[in-house]
């Protein structure tokens, strides 16, 4: 990790801990004391294990998309990769470093820079879409639950869904469209030309077109391997649904009991839509915020409703940080032998 990073990183973890210490100096420490005596360590372990099958299961996908690329890639350089993502992600404004931090990662492991940023679009493409529908099929079965009580949240909620649709919508027109997708890009950089210099404007139209040029080839080949897009698909669904799962299980180490699954799932997608649109690193302060609004509906203890929030942000965002400091040094495994694509 370069100083800058390093220096990020401290940055998260003090300020994390300064909105931990903000939520919790109005709270009743002796009630807080008796609610982290009497967790249920074993629920909270569930927990831990949702993220692990996240990480797991993303490690599943990136192994799919590379068994026509490369030879005996193994779990343990696939499991790096997510781990290493999450951790650049946490510490960049809007996730911005997890793809830069992926390409790296794949590259040290033996793995052509081209097919890595190929392999990268595609995972990002499957992403993408299947939080797209996780949200879609929240907002028509469960939209009502954030609606009816939380008018300027469920606002948030609209607006994030709007730019996630619209990153949908620009990989299609590219996938699809192509010569149309550039002449409008050329077109939105024009007004650039009276606020920048034109060599400027000029280097960021040919790295636009670069990428662009980049995601059109490798659609070609998404077109062709329907199979393989179908298998990682379906594995990223699940990989999502372990992690929007996350919070119901911390509410049950609480003793929470009575929490209904399908709600909580509802309400933590929605967090998630939310943290999207805030540019600090890790949505922090943003996400705290979302999760006490929409979770005061299931807990009525404000201890147990701070204690829930940080437990939550531990396990989905500071446990991720730490344990992709661990991959950051692990040595990856040497690819045996690259394949020709396809």
């Amino acid at each position: 990790m370069s100083r800058r990073n390093i220096a990020a990183l401290v940055a998260m973890l003090a300020l994390g801990i300064g909105i931990f210490w903000y939520e919790l100096r109005a709270t009743n420490l002796q009630q807080l004391t008796h609610d982290l005596t009497h967790l249920n360590f074993w629920w909270l372990g569930v927990a831990a294990l949702c993220m692990g099958l996240y990480w797991l299961f993303e490690a599943f996908v990136v192994k799919v998309l590379l068994k026509k690329r490369v030879e005996k890639f193994s779990l343990k350089n696939a499991l790096r990769i997510p781990l290493v993502e999450q951790l650049f992600n946490s510490i960049t404004p809007f996730s911005s470093g997890g793809q830069p931090a992926q390409l790296v990662a794949l590259m040290q492991s033996g793995i052509d820079g081209g097919r890595a940023s190929s392999l990268l679009l595609m995972k990002f493409v499957v992403f993408q879409a299947m939080v797209l529908i996780n949200f879609i099929l929240t907002l028509v079965f469960g939209f009502h639950l954030v609606a009816a009580k939380f008018t300027y949240l469920a606002w948030l909620v609209v607006f994030g869904f709007i730019m996630h649709l619209t990153v949908i919508a620009g990989l299609l027109m590219v996938m699809y469209w192509y010569n149309f997708t550039k002449k409008l890009v050329h077109l939105c950089l024009r007004p650039l030309k009276l606020f920048m210099k034109a060599e400027r404007v000029a280097k960021i139209k040919e790295q636009l077109d670069h990428k662009i040029d980049n995601f059109y080839a490798e659609s070609l080949r998404i077109k062709r391997d329907t199979k393989t897009i179908v298998v990682a698909s379906l594995l990223t669904f699940i990989q999502l649904i372990f992690y929007y799962s996350v919070p119901y299980f911390v509410l049950l180490s609480l003793g929470l009991n009575k929490t209904n699954f399908f709600e909580v799932l509802v309400m933590h997608i929605m967090i998630v839509m939310i943290i999207s649109l805030f540019p600090i690193p890790g949505g922090s302060g943003g996400a705290e915020l979302s999760f006490k609004a929409l979770f005061a509906t299931f807990i009525t203890s404000n201890s147990k409703l701070v204690l829930a929030m940080i437990l939550w942000r531990v396990m989905t965002y500071y446990l991720g940080m730490f344990i992709g400091m661990f991959a950051m040094v692990v040595k990856p495994d040497k690819v045996v032998e690259l394949k020709d694509q396809t």
